[in-house]
């Protein structure tokens, strides 16, 4: 059964994904364009850095293609054979994707040693005007994504590859303004360790993400201890046992629990008042509350239960 403060705007609710899945989609094309570009620029100059920012582009993408995914799928009805609907495909892809990155950016590495032993020459006024364009296309994108809902934690993500992005094409052009002045072609592989090293952060922090996900843990940020005495503290609970927090996919968390009460005629009202509190205090709207007489807790009896499924 659907919480019902948590379905008072939907109609508004599926109106926001709509807007964010088609400002997403331009940006995704902006991107993916200037990504294929900007590989193709880094092998015809010979930058290595080119070749790295386009290989953390590709990383921005992703994480951009994954937010759409999400909204595709959060719009997208459960089935009978999938009761959560497909969120996990968006967990699986991410942890898929950062084993990729982990690869892509110790191949940078390896070829970045390989020039600091052997420098090699770069054209670098056409590097220079390929790492502007870039930095222009992300400004444009974080433009487009800075007037979207920053609570939504995919939308918040994307928006942080794209400025870290920007960065990176930022330090591209360093370099090659710096190669172009001085001929010190060590800028290169220089500035590619360090894209390297944002594309290892964002790997990481992506495969420790969706490592925890598919594990089931806790929700990063839900304290369950604070939310065993949110629930405790509403009068005629007696106790709460078998508590249990889980993330489906990013920003959808689910919660069940067991609760023995005194009164077992109040467990409908007391269950919607701990769904609304849950929702409202730890933004968690899918809540599964199974309610329980003190005889039930001691003895092995069948329980008595309400309506237990939330939304």
């Amino acid at each position: 059964m659907g919480f019902e403060g948590s379905s008072k705007n939907n109609s508004s609710s599926v109106k926001e994904k709509l807007r964010e899945r088609k400002t997403l989609f331009i940006i995704l094309c902006l991107n993916l364009v200037f990504m294929l570009v900007e590989a193709i620029a880094g092998f015809f100059t010979g930058s290595l850095a080119l070749i790295s920012d386009a290989a953390h582009m590709f990383m921005d993408v992703f994480s951009i293609f994954l937010a759409l995914l999400a909204i595709w799928f959060s719009l997208k009805p459960p089935t009978s054979r999938k009761t959560f609907g497909f969120y996990r495909a968006e967990v699986l892809a991410a942890f898929l994707n950062s084993l990729l990155l982990f690869v892509v950016s110790s191949g940078i590495c390896i070829e970045a040693y390989k020039r600091f032993n052997n420098p090699t020459e770069v054209k670098s006024l056409e590097m220079i005007g390929v790492a502007f364009i870039g930095l222009c296309v992300n400004l444009v994108g974080f433009y487009l994504i800075s007037g979207m809902n920053r609570e939504n934690l995919n939308i918040r993500g994307a928006a942080l590859h794209i400025l870290s992005d920007a960065l990176g094409s930022i330090g591209a052009l360093l370099a090659g303004l710096v190669m172009l002045k001085t001929g010190w072609y060590y800028a290169d592989p220089l500035i590619s360790v360090v894209i390297a090293a944002l594309i290892l952060r964002g790997a990481w922090k992506l495969f420790s993400e969706s490592v925890h996900i598919l594990l089931e843990g806790t929700p990063r940020g839900v304290d369950i201890r604070s939310i065993e005495e949110a629930i405790s503290s509403h009068k005629g609970v007696v106790n709460v046992h078998d508590l249990h927090a889980w993330t489906l996919t990013r920003g959808f968390e689910a919660l069940s629990a067991h609760l023995v009460v005194e009164d077992i005629n109040q467990g409908e009202k007391l269950t919607q008042e701990i769904k609304k509190r849950l929702y409202n205090e730890f933004n968690i709207s899918h809540v599964t509350l199974q309610v329980e007489t003190k005889r039930c807790e001691l003895s092995s009896e069948t329980c008595y239960e309400t309506d237990s499924g939330a939304n």
